[in-house]
């Protein structure tokens, strides 16, 4: 007999920019379900991945003098690279230039023509190449700008294929009817029945006015249409599981849950479902759209320079806290704040104080009394209720991962410490060692133990390396058997020699990062602007400085005398400079991409000397490095030729 089937999916990202912290929210989700599925026994399959076709994306390629496929793959790679750094546990990662896709929605296409849901007509209306769609007059801003991202709109008037979308009207609704969670939350749902309800026009599904897309099939005899990039991108879905091609994995299909930012919910909840309807395929368990995530209060923008880089986040403060943070701070389907202080707080209070301090204090109670041993034996005498507490919190847990409800998954999931560190303060072991009750301190050792494993267990789609740490020193293995023996009966742990590990949450006491640089702005948002020009700068923030201004920056000439990897981190260098003062500068540089330690050793290099000093993971950076980095890469700035250290630079 097969096993139940998983299929989660995260949107596949738009290429027209490098990876946020809205994709890595979105992502961050959706690994955990599948972490989740897999250790509950789960057959399951997770994907993701980039939709890489559409006007936009050729006019950006162009404004780069880059061809369209090169531009695509470069971006793309930033996102598979990333997604591999942050260990997301994808399946496949999908492109929509994959020829196998492009089969499948080929395919797609000719089967709902086939089916009449198809005809070819003329189009004219207002269309806006930033969100690739168009809207009626009567939506548009000042009868000109987009109202989804309030950019100019172009009136556009070319022959058209259409979908039949008007056709799905009702039985959209009766599907929204049936099935109250097929959306979720469920406000997201009564949206959507709001605007299906006010009446489904027609949707124009191709253009015949740019190239890069997706060519109808050779059995339409029409090479001038190229598929509408949200029927493309929308079929990934079922390509991925071979879809038009081999159909070798269809039997995940429908998908347990689909994830999406609440900005794409119209296209998901609405033109998705009508094209499987008419494709005869079965609906998706669940359509769940996040918020966004601000910043400090503020939207985040490029204009503001204040887009968050999840890499760097993650680098300072740990993947595995980054993601319980994500995770714990918002309810799914809101919007959230970042700021470091949040997350500080979270690291030392629920994280330190919480579990790490568990931790430790179980470490240190069973070296203290019993060389390290722990033993379960005696746990169920003397700790029954205790026990039965935490089951009772533990047996909650499961409905709210695929209800989407991960705060409050992650809020039940902590009432297990707080019973394990009531205990320890209600029972005190070092007193029932003085009074001569060491089978009950050593059961109260077993409880904790045991507490915690039962913890780490569940807490491991969430924070998985962390939880793998814990159970390390408590010798076991997180998987199906322990999920079902820990959590699904009342299973303790065997006797075992409690291993000693670091603090798994040392206390920050301070921002480790005095600013948070933004992405990579390579990449503009908007693809249809012109090229930079002189006139354009003023624009783009830059703001002219006189000479005075830029002579307050002392620049000097280095030698590196010592250069170490940073631990835990993937792009950070530890050098001692020598500028010519009494002690060597310490710079922490970001530069381990391109430059090994052994590289830096005894080389020259430009510092900028009169930076206040800043701390990167805890470190504190007395000063910069000049370098230049375009798409080939990063180099040093670096003397021509050898100068004296602490030569000033002009």
């Amino acid at each position: 007999m097969s096993c139940e089937k998983a299929y989660i999916t995260t949107p596949i990202y738009y290429v027209n920019d490098i990876a946020h912290i809205g994709h890595a929210y979105t992502t961050i989700i959706a690994d955990t379900l599948a972490r989740y599925s897999r250790l509950s026994g789960l057959d399951t399959y997770f994907l993701t991945g980039t939709d890489e076709h559409g006007q936009k994306i050729e006019e950006a390629a162009k404004s780069r003098g880059k061809s369209t496929q090169n531009y695509a793959d470069e971006i793309s790679a930033t996102f598979k690279n990333l997604w591999d750094e942050f260990d997301i546990s994808y399946d496949k990662f999908i492109r929509t230039t994959d020829v196998d896709h492009m089969k499948g929605v080929q395919k797609a296409f000719c089967v709902m023509h086939d089916n009449g849901d198809i005809y070819k007509d003329t189009y004219k209306g207002h269309y806006c190449i930033s969100c690739e769609t168009f809207f009626p007059a009567i939506q548009l801003v000042d009868d000109e700008f987009c109202p989804e991202c309030g950019k100019s709109t172009t009136v556009v008037e070319e022959e058209s294929y259409f979908f039949k979308l008007s056709k799905y009207e009702k039985p959209l609704l009766d599907w929204y009817e049936n099935n109250p969670d097929c959306i979720l939350p469920r406000s997201k749902r009564n949206e959507v029945i709001r605007f299906v309800e006010g009446g489904l026009q027609d949707l124009s599904i191709t253009r015949t006015s740019f190239d890069w897309g997706v060519k109808l099939p050779k059995e339409m005899n029409d090479p001038k249409h190229v598929m509408y990039v949200w029927l493309d991108a929308l079929m990934n879905y079922v390509t991925a599981l071979g879809y038009g091609t081999d159909d070798k994995d269809m039997d995940y299909w429908p998908a347990r849950v689909q994830l999406i930012g609440k900005d794409i919910l119209r296209f998901h909840a609405i033109y998705w479902p009508a094209f499987l309807m008419s494709l005869g395929l079965p609906l998706p368990k669940h359509i769940a759209a996040h918020g966004w995530w601000t910043r400090d209060g503020e939207k985040m923008s490029k204009s503001k320079g204040n887009v968050v880089n999840p890499r760097e986040i993650a680098d300072a403060y740990g993947l595995d806290n980054f993601r319980y943070f994500m995770l714990r701070e918002v309810p799914f389907g809101g919007d959230g704040d970042f700021s470091q202080k949040a997350l500080i707080d979270r690291i030392n209070s629920d994280l330190g104080n919480d579990l790490g301090n568990l931790l430790n204090r179980l470490i240190g109670m069973s070296g203290k009394y019993f060389e390290g041993t722990v033993n379960s034996e005696y746990v169920t005498t003397y700790y029954q209720n205790e026990l039965d507490e935490v089951h009772a919190s533990l047996d909650k847990l499961e409905p709210f991962i695929f209800e989407m409800q991960i705060h409050r998954y992650l809020e039940e999931l902590w009432k297990p410490l707080t019973v394990a560190n009531k205990a320890i303060d209600r029972y005190q072991p070092w007193t029932l060692m003085k009074e001569g009750k060491e089978e009950e301190a050593m059961a109260l050792n077993g409880l904790i133990a045991a507490i915690l494993a039962k913890v780490s267990v569940m807490l491991y789609p969430v924070m998985p390396e962390i939880c793998t740490k814990i159970s390390n020193a408590l010798h076991f293995s997180i998987d199906n058997k322990s999920w079902k023996n820990m959590i699904k009966s009342t299973t303790l742990l065997n006797t075992f020699v409690l291993e000693k590990i670091d603090p798994l949450f040392p206390r920050i006491e301070k921002p480790l990062l005095e600013q948070i640089e933004p992405v990579d702005k390579k990449v503009e948002s908007n693809a249809s602007e012109k090229p930079e020009t002189k006139e354009s700068e003023k624009t783009k923030g830059v703001a002219l400085i006189g000479i005075d201004q830029f002579f307050q920056t002392s620049l000097k000439v280095g030698t590196v005398v010592k250069a170490e990897e940073v631990p835990k981190s993937k792009k950070l260098l530890l050098l001692q400079v020598d500028i010519g003062e009494e002690n060597p500068r310490q710079v922490v540089a970001g530069i381990k991409e391109w430059y090994s330690a052994e590289d830096m050793l005894n080389t020259q290099v430009c510092v900028v000397a009169n930076l206040k000093p800043a701390k990167l993971m805890g470190l504190k950076s007395e000063g910069m490095l000049l370098a230049a980095k375009d798409e080939n890469g990063l180099c040093m700035i670096r003397p021509e030729q050898p100068k004296t250290v602490g030569t000033p630079i002009s």
